[in-house]
């Protein structure tokens, strides 16, 4: 599916806006070291539809790698947010409930081993290595816009490849509709893990918006592996839907043929919908979904007007045709 580049896709650049001199730089190194692998390998290896099973990888991907990523079609035109900002203000609970608390604390969570089950409604139930995961599919960077719930926003290069793949992988059963993302629960990894919260952590999209070609399973951001607190070894990326959807540190895809438990719907459903979807339409009690701060580069981010579906209407609504999205929100 060609993504239709509409007004969404467009900003007005400001001086604060402008890619940091060393981040362009070390893009233009990647991309000629990718160009050049890319010649080394030949187009086909490249364009290739099928690749070594999910059970018999072909090289291995250790934590802290850098990945090699093809760029995509999937992108906005913003630029993005600097690193160090993207991997210092984070959500990740089981690390601690403020911004700055992931980042200090995830480095007690060990990505290597790590499994991942496949359950419910499949062909198949089976375990997966992480690293066999990471070998199914060629890896590509997408530069997408992430939008909080909390009204606050950026633009975050991602690497992985599209959720559907390993959809189809798993071989859902056609009774399936639902598919449920649970993040780890290990209590010694994570010490500062607060109470009043209904652990694991679990996601879930219905089968229909997980198959969407902008949905991506992500294994990194910014060329390399992803960071403990962004969610490693393995995330979800749902760039129309508030991030909160997009389940970190996946240890269990389960298929169902129910609307699945998800933590903050469970907490406050009058709050956090199951789909949160971007709306700017539809505030949430404490903050305005109208506008949104964008961290960026500048010192003081600016504030600019939410789209629907965080500008990706043109790929997503349809998926929503007939339903009432401040119900159904």
């Amino acid at each position: 599916m060609l993504v239709r580049k509409s007004a969404s896709f467009d900003s007005t650049l400001r001086s604060s806006d402008i890619t940091p001199k060393d981040a362009a730089e070390k893009y233009q190194q990647d991309r000629r070291r990718f160009l050049t692998r890319a010649a080394a390998l030949g187009a086909g290896a490249l364009t290739a539809t099928h690749l070594p099973s999910l059970l018999n990888p072909s090289q291995t991907v250790h934590a802290a790698d850098k990945l090699q990523a093809a760029p995509s079609k999937y992108t906005t035109t913003e630029n993005q947010t600097p690193f160090n900002k993207a991997t210092s203000y984070n959500n990740f609970y089981e690390f601690g409930t403020d911004k700055s608390d992931p980042a200090k604390h995830a480095q007690t969570l060990h990505t290597r081993p790590w499994t991942v089950q496949v359950t419910g409604m499949v062909k198949k139930p089976q375990t997966l290595d992480i690293e066999n995961i990471m070998k199914y599919r060629p890896i590509e960077s997408r530069l997408y816009r992430h939008r909080c719930v909390e009204a606050w926003s950026m633009v975050i290069p991602w690497d992985g490849y599209s959720l559907s793949d390993f959809i189809n992988f798993c071989e859902p059963l056609p009774s399936a509709k639902y598919v449920q993302f649970t993040t780890l629960l290990d209590r010694k990894q994570m010490p500062d893990l607060p109470g009043g919260y209904d652990w694991p952590y679990t996601e879930g999209l219905r089968l229909d918006e997980a198959m969407n070609p902008l949905a991506l399973l992500t294994f990194g951001c910014y060329g390399e592996t992803l960071p403990n607190q962004n969610g490693a070894p393995i995330r979800v990326v749902m760039p129309w839907k508030y991030g909160f959807k997009n389940c970190k540190s996946i240890v269990k895809f389960h298929f169902t043929d129910k609307q699945p438990k998800t933590t903050w719907n469970q907490i406050n459903s009058q709050e956090y919908g199951f789909y949160s979807n971007v709306n700017p339409s539809v505030n949430h009690p404490r903050w305005t979904q109208a506008r949104e701060r964008r961290i960026d580069s500048s010192a003081f981010p600016k504030t600019i007007p939410t789209l629907p579906f965080n500008g990706y209407a043109d790929q997503v609504a349809n998926l929503y045709n007939g339903m009432d999205l401040k119900k159904f929100y």
